[in-house]
């Protein structure tokens, strides 16, 4: 079982940064790509970031193309999301997500394993 604990989210004004962490119970971190997704107040989750098992391929939302960067650490069992240039439109529970596979997962369907979600509200 795959336990993942987000950090990071709080409160941020328009046009602010924030990097989000998610820490990884599993010793197989490094053999599965991981994910973030995102949920709004009466919205359907949606797809932000997903990364490879290596770190070397990446795929991104094109609502955060070019401000969001999803990034992990092996060594520490971390996946991040570092998002810049942040608009009230950003305002969401982020939830990092976990595979069973090595290759990036575009939809929730691909995720077995979720964190419990942190909240991320920017304010104009």
């Amino acid at each position: 079982q795959v336990q993942l604990v987000e950090s990071g989210g709080g409160l941020v004004q328009a046009g602010g940064s924030l990097r989000l962490s998610c820490a990884a119970s599993s010793r197989g971190f490094a053999s599965v790509g991981m994910g973030w997704f995102r949920q709004a107040p009466g919205k359907e989750r949606e797809f932000v970031a997903a990364i490879n098992f290596a770190g070397t391929g990446t795929d991104y939302a094109d609502s955060v193309k070019g401000r969001f960067t999803i990034s992990r650490d092996n060594a520490k069992n971390t996946v991040y999301l570092q998002m810049n240039s942040l608009n009230v439109e950003d305002t969401a529970v982020y939830y990092c997500a976990a595979r069973n596979y090595y290759g990036l997962g575009l939809r929730a369907d691909d995720y077995p394993y979720w964190g419990q979600g942190t909240q991320v509200t920017v304010s104009s």
